[in-house]
């Protein structure tokens, strides 16, 4: 099983970004397909954007296309979420997972999850 720790979350002002960084371990790191999901307070955990094994196919929801950026480094065992042009709407918890399905369903395998607190 793949174990995840998200980081880089933090509190910035709308239009700000941020670049969010999940490592992962285990063997089958490089070859899963990889994906960035958020859960706002009251709400049901949400699809944000996914990768697939070898970087080359992305995929995005429509809330959050042409602001954030999901890529991976199989060296480091690391994917990222550039967040750019952020808005209050996008405070969440975030948290990277194995996409099982292409692209937005996630095996229940999630770490502690990053803060993200846009403000106003």
């Amino acid at each position: 099983q793949v174990q995840l720790v998200e980081s880089g979350g933090g509190l910035v002002q709308a239009g700000g970004s941020l670049r969010l960084s999940c490592a992962a371990s285990g063997r089958t790191f490089s070859g899963s397909s990889m994906g960035w999901f958020r859960q706002a307070l009251g709400k049901e955990r949400e699809f944000v954007a996914a990768i697939n094994w070898i970087g080359s196919s992305t995929y995005y929801a429509d809330s959050v296309k042409g602001r954030f950026t999901i890529s991976r480094d199989n060296a480091k065992n690391t994917v990222y979420l550039q967040m750019n042009g952020l808005n209050p709407e996008d405070t969440a918890v975030y948290y990277c997972g194995v996409v099982r399905t292409w692209p937005s369903r996630a095996s229940d395998n999630w770490g502690q999850g990053t803060q993200v607190t846009v403000s106003s």
